[in-house]
């Protein structure tokens, strides 16, 4: 597989970033996942590193080197780790439960599959075009896909999230076939609240994801002033196998049974609460500089 790959989550106006983010890998398969643990409920970051934990600790027991059934992995996946978030909040005695969103895809095999629980997105770029992204759980968009009529309500409420006491309502999509340079971008709506589709793809066309996220999600904080919401985003570039690699990463040389990951390991039977926004920072500042290198050397 070759594939390019940025990652940035920037904190706006909040008092701290929830958001998560991450990808792994095997020679064959490739996982990215996004996390917006939600406010008003308590330890939304502690609920998103749980989702990126879970999920990824599977991928990675599955992926050998690829995911058999990516459907069913991706469901399984997204379930356990609503379960785990709902076994913390037990295991701690906690009055109301930790919330998150959650987008998870996996490309392998020229195909990319994904799912989605909430309002975090998943945008394909083809060609300067939008080829698809996900539709919110929230009664706005489905107000708008003429699934629900519903007058005296917020419609930008969620009707949905992992770590709710009510079971997850949840979309899988895909296989969708990939041609040489689709871009896939995960976001959390800090970015899409305040710039629209056609703003994203704009970003998206005819820039590398190196430049165009970092570009893009500038922007987006410029734009929402004070008040932004936390901005977090990782997209990746598809690399056909008989294309000249341009950045980023080729996994060819990988090894049976060797897993690469960004997502930070950790015993789900124990608290998280050392894992904080600075150390999270600093992981990402790490994989973008190697990034950085790697294309530097290419060039």
């Amino acid at each position: 597989m070759k594939f390019s790959v940025f990652q940035v989550s920037r904190r706006g106006g909040r008092e701290k970033n929830e958001d998560r983010m991450g990808y792994c890998y095997t020679r064959e398969s490739g996982l990215f996942v996004l996390a917006d643990g939600m406010g008003g409920h308590p330890e939304g970051e502690v609920a998103a590193q749980l989702a990126l934990q879970t999920i990824s600790a599977l991928y990675q027991k599955q992926a050998k080197p690829i995911v058999r059934h990516v459907t069913e992995f991706l469901s399984v996946a997204l379930m356990a780790a609503h379960h785990q978030i709902i076994r913390y909040a037990s295991e701690k005695g906690m009055l109301d439960t930790p919330r998150t969103t959650l987008v998870a895809a996996v490309v392998q095999g020229s195909h990319a599959t994904w799912v989605h629980c909430g309002d975090s997105r998943l945008y394909v770029v083809r060609n300067g075009q939008l080829l698809t992204r996900t539709r919110d759980h929230s009664y706005l968009e489905q107000q708008n896909a003429g699934v629900i009529r519903m007058d005296r309500i917020n419609r930008n409420i969620l009707f949905t999230c992992l770590g709710s006491p009510s079971k997850p309502v949840f979309d899988v999509t895909g296989p969708v076939q990939l041609q040489q340079g689709d871009k896939i971008l995960l976001c959390s709506d800090g970015l899409w609240g305040t710039l629209g589709d056609s703003e994203i793809v704009r970003h998206l066309s005819g820039k590398p994801v190196s430049d165009a996220v970092p570009d893009m999600v500038e922007e987006a904080l410029r734009k929402a002033g004070d008040h932004s919401d936390n901005v977090t985003v990782i997209a990746m570039e598809w690399e056909t196998p008989d294309s000249e690699a341009r950045l980023g990463v080729v996994t060819d040389s990988i090894s049976d049974g060797v897993f690469a990951s960004t997502i930070q390991a950790g015993v789900l039977d124990t608290m998280v609460d050392d894992l904080d926004d600075a150390a999270i920072e600093r992981s990402i500042a790490e994989i973008n500089e190697a990034i950085r290198r790697s294309a530097s050397r290419k060039n």
